[in-house]
C-alpha cells in the first residue's frame, strides 16, 4: 500500500483532522505555539497539521489530544470521521 501524503489526500481526511484540532484549540484559548510546545511538536509542523498539509501520526494525534485534555476520538468526531 503506498504512503499517503497531504498532496494525495483526495478524501480530505487530513484537512478535516487539522480543522478539528484548530477548532478545539481555539475553543480552549490555546495558541498554536503553546499547543506545539506542550506536545513537543515543532510549531511549523503543528501549523502544517492544522492546514492538512501533513499526515498526522497516531502518536502526534495522541499528544495533541492529551494536550487539549480530550480523547483522540473526540477530535475525530469533530472532524466527522
Amino acid at each position: 500500500m503506498p504512503r499517503v501524503s497531504a498532496k494525495q489526500d483526495d478524501d480530505g481526511y487530513l484537512s478535516a483532522i487539522g480543522a478539528a484540532v484548530r477548532t478545539y484549540r481555539l475553543k480552549h484559548g490555546i495558541s498554536q505555539e503553546e499547543l506545539a510546545y506542550i506536545c513537543g511538536i515543532d510549531r511549523s509542523h503543528m501549523g502544517k497539521i492544522e492546514r492538512g498539509e501533513r499526515n498526522v501520526t497516531i502518536l502526534n494525534l495522541l499528544r495533541i489530544a492529551n494536550a487539549l485534555n480530550c480523547k483522540p476520538s473526540r477530535l475525530l468526531r469533530i472532524a466527522g470521521l
